[in-house]
């Protein structure tokens, strides 16, 4: 559907309150989604305070993930969830940091930019940031109807300041119609007093009142029904109406949200706000996947075995592509965090007997590889379904050289650079030059499926795009004595350089790749490798005899 001619761009603006960690993200997706259904053309981005140009220099404990997109930009987290629920393809310019604003700013005043003024937060800093958030909407294809730009941090925040600053001002450019405010805040449940309290709320509402904000719609993040007394409680204090005024209450699973936000309103309060003309949205299609969810009763336990595993944020892809394939394949994925080094240190027997399947995921450095090594060997000796991601691959073809091939010292360059046998290095094009954030490969490449293999039929395609983020390749030389010993190179780059999936044919379901295919993973169309892997693990729990078999 879209707009009606001459009207232009609408804008929201997501903001949050009283604590961190709220929802900000699904909220943002959640509207973008209930748009979008609506017949509007839809793009999502994110505003983040940290000063870092972007996270790809941050540790996972630090940050969570750092989701990358296929024209490579390493973003936030968040947009991961945007593009999953939107189901479409995000650039690097839907990722702003505090960083890349002032790098922009900095760069022009030293070129002269601003003509000997002094520059100052306001306005270059402030128009800097309201040119990026008008800019959201001219970086895909087509015309856009809504641009939902979500801002990190909480009110209050000194970094923030600047990013609702320039929101200030530009919904005083843009008019009332044209630019809207959604908060997001905490209604607490105190359980000793049996009591919702609306104190918080009020406070992070009054905070953005004193730099000039006014919330248009408050999002309620509560464990418990809200009242309607409470709700006009809220509603008085906060200067919004009653109906603008939506229970966000905790659900099961991040799918039900945008659900429970359509039967309160909040799409409907939205368009009403912006005055668009747009049907009522179709969610047949989410709504059908949702069910299929929640009647799900079959389990199948699949270990990931990595070094981050404390931190859940840092595998937050690989976390949605088991739900979405779990889905598929009408069983639940009870994911088995454990700790590479403590396969290490006690037995990869001892960590994964009883799972039914096996994911090495990415990571960089050397802590850990042992475990990873060894639980590359369980699941190949065991005939355990495994898929390696990224290191998980380079960690099955180090595995395959020292124990079917026989090179007892190979190793990567990235974790011995003095060994003799350097089955994965860095190609001589690619040795690291200049600042660090710069030196992977990133972003969407091709790849050639070799016919025949579980690979081509799984994704049942010859070529595929697949988001790569990485320094180490396969080293070439050594192609020859993997091949001779049954290892399969089932992808390639077009130019047959780089070697992007292996496997085994040997082994009920063995596969790993170079690049990151839980990017790609979207709730109603899971990734060929990870719905692949779950209908395996599937399979091996309802027979448990077939691994037995084949390793006899």
């Amino acid at each position: 559907m879209g707009l009606q001619k001459g009207e232009g761009m609408k804008f929201i603006i997501v903001t949050g309150g009283v604590v961190s960690s709220l929802g900000k993200g699904i909220a943002a997706s959640s509207i973008g989604l209930l748009l979008k259904r609506r017949g509007l053309s839809v793009v999502i981005q994110k505003f983040d305070p940290y000063i870092n140009v972007d996270p790809g220099t941050m540790s996972p404990f630090q940050h969570g993930e750092v989701y990358v997109t296929d024209d490579g930009g390493e973003t936030d987290l968040d947009l991961g969830h945007y593009e999953r629920f939107l189901d479409q393809d995000l650039t690097e310019d839907q990722s702003v940091t505090t960083g890349k604003v002032y790098q922009a700013v900095i760069q022009r005043e030293r070129a002269g930019g601003y003509l000997g003024k002094t520059v100052q937060v306001v306005p270059h800093i402030t128009d800097e940031i309201k040119t990026r958030i008008r800019r959201g909407g001219e970086t895909v294809d087509g015309d856009v109807d809504v641009v939902i730009t979500e801002i990190g941090g909480t009110t209050g925040d000194i970094e923030s300041l600047p990013f609702l600053e320039a929101a200030r001002q530009l919904r005083l450019e843009l008019g009332a119609d044209n630019c809207l405010f959604v908060h997001l805040t905490l209604v607490p449940y105190i359980k000793a007093a049996k009591e919702i309290k609306t104190k918080p709320t009020q406070h992070s509402v009054k905070g953005l009142q004193q730099i000039g904000i006014q919330p248009d719609i408050l999002l309620c993040r509560t464990e418990v029904p809200i009242s309607a007394e409470v709700r006009a409680k809220i509603a008085l204090f906060c200067n919004v109406q009653e109906s603008a005024v939506i229970e966000a209450r905790d659900v099961a699973s991040i799918y039900h949200v945008p659900i429970h936000l359509r039967r309160d309103g909040l799409d409907t309060a939205i368009i009403k706000a912006l005055r668009i003309a747009a049907p009522e949205p179709d969610l047949f299609e989410w709504e059908t996947m949702v069910k299929r969810m929640t009647s799900i009763t079959e389990d199948v336990r699949i270990a990931v075995v990595g070094k981050y595993v404390q931190i859940r944020d840092a595998y937050k892809s690989i976390i949605e592509a088991f739900t979405h394939a779990g889905v598929s394949n009408d069983v639940h994925v009870e994911v088995e965090w454990i700790d590479a080094e403590d396969v290490e240190n006690m037995g990869a027997e001892e960590q994964l007997a009883g799972v039914h399947g096996v994911l090495v995921p990415g990571g960089f450095g050397e802590r850990g590889i042992k475990g990873k090594l060894a639980a590359v060997r369980y699941a190949r000796e065991h005939n355990v379904p495994f898929l390696g991601i990224c290191l998980g691959l380079q960690c099955a073809v180090i595995e395959f050289a020292r124990n079917v091939c026989g090179i007892d010292d190979a190793d990567g360059s990235e974790f011995n650079p003095n060994t003799p046998n350097p089955v994965i290095d860095l190609m001589e094009d690619q040795i690291p030059e200049g600042d660090k954030g710069g030196t992977m490969r990133l972003g969407a490449y091709p790849c050639l499926l070799k016919k025949g293999t579980l690979a081509q039929v799984i994704y049942d395609a010859d070529e595929i795009s697949e988001r790569h983020r990485h320094r180490w390749e396969v080293n070439n030389s050594y192609r020859g004595v993997f091949e001779k010993n049954g290892l399969v190179f089932s992808g390639i780059s077009p130019d047959g350089r780089l070697v992007e999936m292996v496997e085994l044919t040997d082994h009920p379901y063995f596969i790993a790749s170079q690049f990151h295919p839980e990017l790609k993973s979207r709730p109603n169309r899971p990734h060929p490798l990870f719905f692949g892997l779950v209908k395996s693990a599937k399979v091996l729990k309802e027979n448990p005899s077939s691994a037995e078999q084949m390793s006899a």
